[in-house]
Order: structure tokens, then sequence, then C-alpha cells
């Protein structure tokens, strides 16, 4: 005898649960926040720069002051990223591919710049690179001064924006198949062509991403830098302290015609960074 059948009940779209508890709340406490934190103050950051008019704001922005710490920010900038990018990729394989002694301790100090206060870290700096400091006073000897000078710039930026390049790519390093190395070997690839026709390829997009957030927090350093540097107009002085001066002086025009500029290069280095990764993904796939 067949048992009989029951009808269940169809539930109509307002009484079906949402497969996450809470989401109407949770994206709209979401909402809130990113427009009371991210998009309110970039409004009137932008209004206020609104209000400068083209001319006083083209005056600004080329004027000899500006555009020299514009040059001092972006060099030193770029040379940070750039000595992170090596670095940190070889500090992110070697915690990734070898097995030694206090790898538990390099792995945890790769976030103490997150963890110290970044005015800390540019006094301990200022003391180690002076004249008479332990890394500074032999570094004299040979006519190099990091203190107070260009060099003291990158060294601070590089150290407060490490972390992001060696935890960017280290987990894509940890999640990556032993197998397509081994194929790689077997065919007779040397490491080089390994690394340069299997791995890399396979960490560019995280490995631009992290270098690309190395750059980005190097644009807006400002605690770890203005100690080391010595703040000399057209030799030291970077954007974000140019900014904070006419603050200072009550010249909130300048200042905002000044960050909204820096606010422009970094979206502008956002789109770069979006359009290769979308380049290197569609020519992956084209290969594949």
């Amino acid at each position: 005898m067949p048992r009989p059948r029951f009808a269940l009940p169809m539930l109509s779209r307002q009484s079906r649960r949402s497969v996450i508890p809470g989401l109407r709340l949770s994206l709209g406490l979401t909402l809130l926040y990113l427009g009371l934190i991210v998009l309110l103050p970039i409004g009137a950051l932008l209004l206020k720069a609104a209000d400068v008019g083209f001319e006083r704001y083209i005056a600004i922005i080329t004027s000899p002051r500006t555009l020299a710490s514009f040059q001092v920010t972006l060099t030193t900038a770029a040379l940070a990223a750039l000595f992170n990018a090596v670095y940190g990729l070889a500090l992110a394989w070697v915690l990734v591919r070898y097995e030694f002694p206090g790898k538990r301790l390099l792995d945890a100090m790769v976030d103490v710049p997150f963890a110290l206060p970044t005015a800390v870290a540019g006094l301990a700096l200022t003391a180690l690179f002076a004249k008479n400091g332990w890394f500074g006073a032999p570094l004299a000897q040979w006519g190099i001064q990091v203190a107070y000078a260009p060099a003291g710039i990158v060294c601070a930026m590089a150290f407060t924006s490490i972390p992001f390049v060696v935890r960017t790519v280290q987990p894509v390093l940890e999640d990556m198949e032993p197998e397509l190395e081994e194929a790689g070997a077997t065919l007779g690839a040397s490491d080089l062509t390994i690394f340069r026709r299997i791995i890399f390829p396979a960490i560019f997009p995280a490995f631009l991403a992290g270098t690309s957030l190395a750059f980005a927090r190097s644009l807006g350093e400002f605690g770890a830098v203005v100690f080391i540097a010595g703040n000399q107009p057209f030799r030291t002085e970077i954007v974000a302290l140019l900014t904070f001066i006419r603050l200072e002086e009550y010249d909130y025009a300048a200042a905002a015609a000044i960050a909204v500029t820096m606010l422009g290069l970094a979206f502008l280095m956002l789109l770069i960074v979006n359009a290769v990764q979308a380049w290197h993904q569609k020519f992956a796939m084209g290969d594949a």
C-alpha cells in the first residue's frame, strides 16, 4: 500500500529567511559606518577644495614648495615600495619554504610595524641612524647620511609598509601546489625558469596588491617620517607635513587643495593596479 503524500506548504518570499542572519541590519550598519568614516570626510574635503576655485587651486598646486614636496614624497615612496617588493617577497619566500630556529619569532616580528606607534618607530630610527647612532656612525664614516636626509624618509616608509607585501604574498605561497613545480622540474626546467614561469605568475596578483598597498601607505605616512626627515623645505618636506603646516597656518584652502591632489593620485594608482590585475588575469586565462 503506497504511503500517502502530503504537500509541503510553499513559503512566500516574505517568509523565507535569509541565509545570513541579520543581513539587513549588518548591511545597514556597514553602509552607515562607510558613510560616516569614509564618504563624509571625503565629501567634506571635496566641497572645501571646490570653494578654492580653479585658478587658485592651480596656483597652490604649482607653487615651488608644493611641487618640491610632491617630488620628495613620490620619489621616496616609490623607492620604499621597490625595496619592499624585493625584500618582502624574499622574506615571504623564506618564511614559507624553509624551516629554521626562530622562524616563529621572525614571522611575529613582521607585524611589529602594525603594532608599533609610528611616532615611536620614527624616534627609534632617528636614534639608530643619527651620526652618533649604532648604524649612523659607521655610515657617516663612508659619507652616507640617513637621518635628516631623503634616505631616512625611504627607511621610515619601508619600515612601516613592509608587512603589506609579506602578508599578501605569504598565504598564496602556502596554498601553491608543489605538483606544479615538480612537473616543471621533471620536464627539465631550471629553478629560475620554474620561478619565472610557474611561481611568479601565480603570486603576481597578490604581489602587485601588496606592493601597491605599501606604496599607498608610504604616500600617507606622517608619524615615522616627521622625526627622521628633518622637515627641510625643498629637500625633506613631505606632502603630509606640508598639509599639516597649512592647517596650522589656518590656510584650510591650501590644505584641502593639496589633500585632494593626493587623493586623486591614490585613486589613479588604484585604477592602474586594477587594470594591470585584470589584464594579467585575462592573459593567464588566454594561455590556459
